[in-house]
């Protein structure tokens, strides 16, 4: 997700570096690169000019502040505009109870997943809080083959309420749904509807109708960002026949360069609410503004890395692993576990897009190398014996090769680990003498 502008960008402020001031003849540079990046990932080019006029407007005439180095003047400089061009508020917010909120969008953009993902995510901000929300979620969607039966089996995993129409008529099913969410005393009625290939008369029809009709608190549209340009013209679509209130963009893990993001706050005057970023109904986050300038500017997102490790390791899990680094008491059984931690976060290649200056810094191939060994080392963990896995014995040339036979690895990657494993066990050392952490946050 952003990977191609973090990249673009790092390379910008690294090129930075060595000037002494802003000049006319550095700004003119920096603004040709900056605008190369935006064009190259598929941000309108109106938009780019747009924003390339105000950027210039920005550094002329700025100093080199004493004390700040001068490609980190530049980015807090290009950080601040694109801010302002994402929107400046954050997302953060809870749909108002009760509240019927209608999804839409085109075939094939991930609007019935995305269903899914909002009504878990709206009983896991609820949960936060303590309490608990009753949701239903229906289709209208007549249109698409099995769509309804998606959203049913999505239901079931997402443990909230599903409601099957009698009538097959889009608008007369909606107001049999809404019958039932008022019956049924429900907090939140979440509504899938028709989409198709392309922006049809008929499909907007059906949906005023069924906005009429229902008169939902809240619209949403689903964009693909695989789509490019073309998802801009979509939204401004459905906003001139329908409106909507913000969008959430999905796919972002497909590789798309994420022009459309930067370039639909600025045009639409709408907020992102939310990025899909997989298949898993917990691939999503709250689209904060602050936080995406700085994954596009390979400033790295440490807050929202927290933030996803909290929600999927639990505190306990967390608490033993820590007690065995700093104990310096570690095992390959905690070895393991660290490494099935880090996956449950997500893959270094998408784990690498939140940490400062990664992007810039680290070659794709490593990454993908180290999701290689990660692997093979869970795989030769496995292989070992109880004791050899808990009590760290010592490991011979012949234990090697019949833990890499048993893992089905070369005894060279059985010797990698146990490497990997010493330095680990090094840092523990450095942590029990120096503390936690200590000094690594200045």
């Amino acid at each position: 997700m952003f990977d191609f502008l973090a990249r673009q960008f790092s390379s910008i402020f690294s090129s930075f570096s060595k000037e002494s001031s802003f000049t006319e003849k550095n700004v003119s540079i920096v603004i040709g690169q900056v605008k190369d990046a935006l064009i190259q990932s598929d941000v309108p080019f109106e938009v780019v000019n747009t924003f390339i006029t105000q950027l210039k407007n920005d550094l002329m005439g700025q100093k080199i502040i004493k004390g700040v180095r001068p490609e980190e003047q530049l980015m807090k400089i290009v950080y601040e505009r694109m801010v302002a061009f994402l929107g400046q508020e954050s997302a953060g917010f809870t749909f108002q109870i009760p509240s019927v909120i209608m999804v839409m969008g085109l075939q094939g953009s991930g609007k019935t997943t995305t269903i899914a993902k909002l009504a878990h995510h709206a009983k896991v901000q609820a949960s936060k809080k303590n309490k608990k929300r009753s949701i239903l979620i229906a289709s209208v969607d007549f249109y698409r083959p099995a769509a309804i039966d998606q959203l049913e089996i999505l239901a079931k995993q997402v443990d909230v309420d599903f409601y099957r129409a009698s009538s097959t008529d889009p608008v007369t099913a909606a107001l049999e749904i809404a019958n039932q969410f008022k019956k049924g005393l429900y907090d939140h009625l979440f509504l899938d509807t028709a989409g198709r290939l392309h922006v049809d008369q008929r499909m907007l029809d059906e949906l005023k109708q069924i906005e009429k009709k229902l008169t939902p608190k809240y619209k949403i549209l689903v964009l693909d960002a695989m789509t490019g340009q073309q998802s801009l013209a979509v939204a401004q679509s459905f906003d001139k026949e329908v409106g909507f209130y913000s969008a959430i963009v999905t796919k972002m893990d497909s590789g798309a360069a994420g022009g459309a993001v930067f370039a639909f706050r600025y045009v639409l005057k709408k907020p992102i609410w939310f990025i899909g970023n997989g298949e898993k109904i917990d691939d999503f986050q709250e689209f904060y503004p602050n936080r995406i300038a700085q994954r596009m500017l390979s400033m790295g997102d440490l807050q929202t890395l927290m933030e996803k490790a909290e929600l999927k390791i639990k505190a306990a899990e967390q608490e033993k692993i820590n007690s065995s680094l700093v104990s310096g008491a570690m095992t390959f059984e905690d070895f393991a576990q660290q490494m099935d931690m880090v996956s449950q976060i997500g893959s270094l290649s998408s784990i690498v897009q939140y940490i400062p200056f990664a992007m810039g810094q680290i070659d794709p191939s490593q990454i993908q190398k180290g999701d290689v060994e990660i692997k093979k080392f869970r795989a030769i963990i496995n292989s070992m014996s109880i004791k050899e896995r808990r009590n760290g014995c010592s490991i011979d040339r012949s234990r090697r090769i019949r833990i890499a036979k048993g893992a089905g690895v070369t005894e060279a990657d059985v010797v990698l680990l146990l490497e990997r494993f010493e330095q680990l066990k090094q840092y523990a050392k450095l942590l029990k003498k120096t503390g936690p952490f200590k000094g690594l946050f200045r």
